[in-house]
């Protein structure tokens, strides 16, 4: 597991201060209508921080959340869905985000609140930017670019805040950013995602996007066989509650979290 304060050091170097506290520099002026859409995203039920579900009336997709306190105290992860991100109705924005240390849930709370303004300021820069010749950048170009810059700068902001210590303590980060047909994922740490397309035949779900560290193949079929997709994640983490319990007895279950995002109506 990788510390989200140790992520890409020193590339970060722009910092503001305000009040004693310090604070993004995304966050002064563009940071403050990001947190305004966000305000508005929560009235109008497209912006989900805990376990639920999310279908907007003029979105096609839909997002399933639960997350389930382990055996180790608080629960240290958090997770948000935002559809309609920026008022843009075909960007869905998600996250993930997988504490540990004594500070680990402070910490995901923290990247949580951040993590999707400042994404959404470093996009609107990114654009703007580009502004001159956008036919050489692709979306997914645009997204990396303002992915990392976001990156750098909570990691800077968790390092240097006064009230956090993240010296034994920090986060997983996965992020998704669907615009269109247009899928980016980045993530910090051991936090994975699994893509998942219809068969052939039209049967079911198969993986199409594999990850080293587990079985795609075992949440996909899980996923496959849950008939009212706002189950889907409450499933998912029944099952790896009942497979912990089976395989790891003598070792106190973590909190357990998962998000599924469907990109088609059913």
């Amino acid at each position: 597991m990788v510390l989200l304060p140790a992520f890409l050091d020193g590339l970060a170097r722009s910092v503001s201060m305000k009040k004693g506290k310090y604070i993004p520099e995304d966050e002064d002026g563009g940071g403050e209508i990001a947190k305004s859409l966000m305000k508005d995203a929560k009235k109008n039920s497209t912006l989900l921080g805990s376990s639920g579900f999310v279908k907007s009336e003029t979105s096609k997709r839909f997002t399933s959340i639960c997350s389930n306190r382990g055996e180790k105290g608080i629960n240290q992860d958090r997770a948000i869905v935002w559809e309609e991100f920026g008022c843009q109705e075909d960007i869905t924005f998600c996250g993930m985000f997988d504490g540990h240390g004594p500070w680990g849930h402070v910490i995901t709370k923290r990247v949580k609140k951040l993590f999707p303004s400042s994404l959404l300021c470093q996009w609107q820069q990114t654009l703007a930017s580009l502004s001159l010749s956008p036919e050489c950048f692709s979306p997914f170009d645009i997204w990396k670019q303002s992915c990392l810059k976001t990156f750098s700068l909570i990691d800077l902001d968790l390092k240097i805040h006064p009230s956090i210590d993240s010296y034994c303590s920090g986060c997983t980060a996965l992020t998704a950013v669907l615009q269109g047909d247009h899928l980016v994922v980045a993530n910090a740490g051991d936090s994975r995602a699994v893509i998942a397309t219809t068969s052939d035949d039209g049967s079911g779900l198969v993986p199409v996007q594999l990850s080293v560290d587990f079985k795609p193949n075992i949440p996909v079929e899980i996923v496959r066989g849950v008939k009212e997709r706002r189950k889907s994640a409450k499933r998912l983490v029944e099952r790896a509650m009942m497979l912990w319990r089976r395989k790891r007895r003598s070792i106190a279950m973590d909190d357990i979290s998962a998000l599924c995002l469907f990109f088609h109506p059913s």
